[in-house]
């Protein structure tokens, strides 16, 4: 690339910025690979592109569908509409992002977990706003919605949030036994996503009080405590949410905060003549066409189907627990919450067992529905 020759003081301030932007803009060993380039509009610019999205979130469950609103306003009489693109993506962290969806003219492409689940709603010129159907838990989160003509583009944030319910959890191994990664997978195992913040927050400020420090999905470790005492960092320190800050996520351990939402199925106790050991129940729920319930599932029972049951139960993770709604004094304490007993010898018979059926399974187990019919017939 030829450079200019520059004479005098003005001249060679002028010149060495020309050089500067070329520098940038046209040499070979400049990358912008990997890089994304933004040109927000303000009001007080003349811009091609303006963007707007709803303040705020928007909310949802699992399985449901939702729309992340977005529109955006271009001067008509300057450019072809099929030359607008749209792109979705979703902020993982501050540094990253992954795509979701993209529309240019009449083409449309979604990524990843997003195929088959999202659409361009269309409603009128200037509407971008994605529909996103069959939520998912890993659906939660912020998007980008970024509109760009040959010149100009302009960005909006979309929060998604979910109706659900914050559980901690720790495996039979015992409590701070996880890295940040194997909490990650533990609350995947257990139909769940590690907690983010608000999240937790939230639950705290639903009664949730719990003594030991979890991960969350941002790294970050940290407990709710409702009821300050000794043992969870002195009796006259302060109610909140406790912050440990960011910790090294593959060296130190701690118990995870999960995070889940609707079910897309049915949570049962399964009503036995005898107690069971964890291979007994195991095969009692296969033989109705279920399988042993997740301790997610179980939280999501509880939380969202409002599920009652004072009898211990086996669970797939091998834990004993039973869902409480309504507290009674032969049930385990003053605070409804899912009651968890550990994670006996699987040998022993005990228990009950509590089954998940998929699906169709909203309705009881055809064993139960016989019962109910036969109670009709006798009382009606």
């Amino acid at each position: 690339m030829a450079m200019p020759v520059c004479k005098g003081l003005l001249q060679v301030l002028s010149c060495t910025l020309a050089m500067l932007l070329a520098l940038a803009s046209g040499s070979p060993g400049v990358s912008e690979k990997g890089r994304r380039k933004i040109v927000h509009v303000l009001a007080d610019q003349t811009g091609d592109v303006v963007v707007q999205t709803a303040p705020g979130k928007v909310v949802t469950h699992r399985g449901g569908t939702i729309i992340l609103p977005c529109r955006y306003h271009y001067d008509t009489s300057l450019h072809d509409p099929d030359e607008i693109r749209i792109k979705w993506t979703k902020i993982t962290d501050p540094m990253t992002f992954s795509d979701v969806f993209v529309a240019l003219g009449g083409e449309q492409k979604a990524f990843g977990i997003y195929k088959g689940r999202c659409a361009l709603q269309e409603d009128g010129p200037g509407d971008a706003s994605l529909i996103v159907k069959n939520v998912t838990l890993q659906d939660y989160g912020r998007y980008e919605c970024e509109v760009t003509n040959e010149l100009e583009d302009d960005t909006g944030m979309v929060k998604l949030d979910l109706e659900g319910v914050v559980f901690p959890y720790h495996p039979r191994l015992g409590r701070y036994k996880l890295n940040f990664h194997e909490a990650q997978k533990a609350c995947l195992e257990q139909d769940g996503i590690l907690a983010s913040y608000d999240q937790l927050h939230e639950a705290w400020v639903e009664g949730l009080d719990w003594c030991n420090a979890g991960w969350l999905d941002d790294g970050s470790v940290q407990y709710p405590i409702s009821n300050p005492r000794e043992q969870c960092g002195k009796k006259d320190s302060a109610v909140g949410v406790r912050n440990y800050g960011y910790r090294h996520k593959d060296d130190e351990l701690y118990d995870a905060f999960c995070f889940t939402s609707n079910l897309n199925g049915r949570v049962y106790f399964l009503k036995t003549y005898r107690k069971l050991s964890y291979a007994e129940a195991a095969k009692a729920c296969e033989a109705q066409g279920a399988v042993l319930a997740k301790v997610g599932q179980l939280y999501a029972a509880w939380k969202i189907q409002l599920l009652d049951r004072c009898e211990a139960g086996w669970l797939e993770d091998g834990s004993i627990r039973y869902p409480i709604v309504n507290p009674r004094a032969r049930c385990g304490g003053r605070e409804p919450g899912v009651r968890s007993l550990g994670f006996p010898d699987k040998k022993y018979k005990l228990f009950g067992v509590y089954c998940y059926r998929n699906g169709t399974a909203q309705s009881p187990p055809a064993r139960m529905q016989e019962g109910i019919q036969r109670w009709k017939a006798t009382h009606v």
